[in-house]
């Protein structure tokens, strides 16, 4: 299996190779790369599209996960683009994945081409839903995930009764109570770069689930006027939209890339 060692760890990738542009997809919290299935399904013929699992989740975890910051997950990415020897990307992140993006955008704006925000927002979670998630996580880890708790899950991240909800609920079951605290930890700690955002100047889309229940649509699009010229659609499903409602998000992907010239071809080093 494919390894980079970046910043002290080993982080797990895949990388589908090819002479097209570089799109590097980012998961969110508590997910990994898999949930990128349907995108990299829909365009790898055209670009070299990159999943990776991020430090403390997938493949990447490792049994006892120290405390970490999405500042040290944002120079991971980096990092992973320097490991691959990419100069520049188009980075495509979900809930926490996108707010790497934005980061890395903030850090090293020469690497990022554009920019695709999927259910996401610039500032912090309120302290009610920080204190709320706490005692999610306290029962799940007291109780080894019960059924309530998988379910109040499913709901916040897939939404109700998606038909692939079973898969995940085993993943969520085998995550270490140290690697939890630590993901929870890190949410708890994100920086609030809403102040910051106006100085991205990469082309950027927003995609918002009009039923996400995770972040409310008002912070989507107050991120959406903070990016100078950015872009936002909103279409049907919840937080983790990419993957339970591919269809409308690949089309509108396709659609902005080529509209700003995204899928030229480039030398693969």
């Amino acid at each position: 299996m494919p390894y980079a060692d970046v910043n002290g760890q080993r982080l797990y990738y895949e990388d589908t190779g090819g002479f097209g542009s570089a799109i590097v997809f980012s998961h969110g919290l508590l997910l990994d790369s898999t949930i990128f299935a349907p995108q990299v399904a829909a365009l790898r013929d055209s670009y070299r599209c990159i999943v990776w699992d991020e430090r403390g989740h997938g493949k990447s975890a490792t049994d006892t996960e120290p405390g970490y910051s999405y500042n040290d997950s944002a120079k991971d990415l980096s990092g992973l683009l320097s490991f691959l020897d990419i100069d520049s990307a188009i980075l495509v992140g979900t809930s926490k994945g996108a707010f790497l993006g934005m980061s890395c955008a903030l850090a090293h704006p020469q690497r990022v081409r554009a920019l695709v925000l999927i259910g996401t927002q610039a500032a912090p979670r309120e302290p009610a839903t920080l204190a709320g998630y706490r005692q999610l996580v306290g029962k799940w880890i007291r109780g080894h995930l019960p059924d309530t708790v998988a379910t109040t899950m499913e709901h916040i991240i897939l939404g109700p009764n998606w038909p692939g909800a079973t898969a995940w609920k085993e993943k969520w079951r085998a995550i270490t109570a140290s690697n939890l605290l630590s993901a929870i930890d890190a949410l708890a700690r994100q920086d609030d770069i809403s102040e910051k955002i106006s100085s991205i100047n990469a082309p950027t889309l927003v995609i918002h689930g009009d039923a996400d229940t995770a972040i409310p649509l008002a912070k989507a699009q107050a991120m959406k006027e903070a990016i100078p010229n950015a872009e936002m659609v909103v279409v049907a499903g919840g937080h983790a939209v990419s993957l339970t409602n591919p269809d409308p998000v690949n089309a509108v992907m396709a659609d902005f890339f080529a509209r700003h010239h995204l899928i030229a071809r480039e030398e693969h080093r």
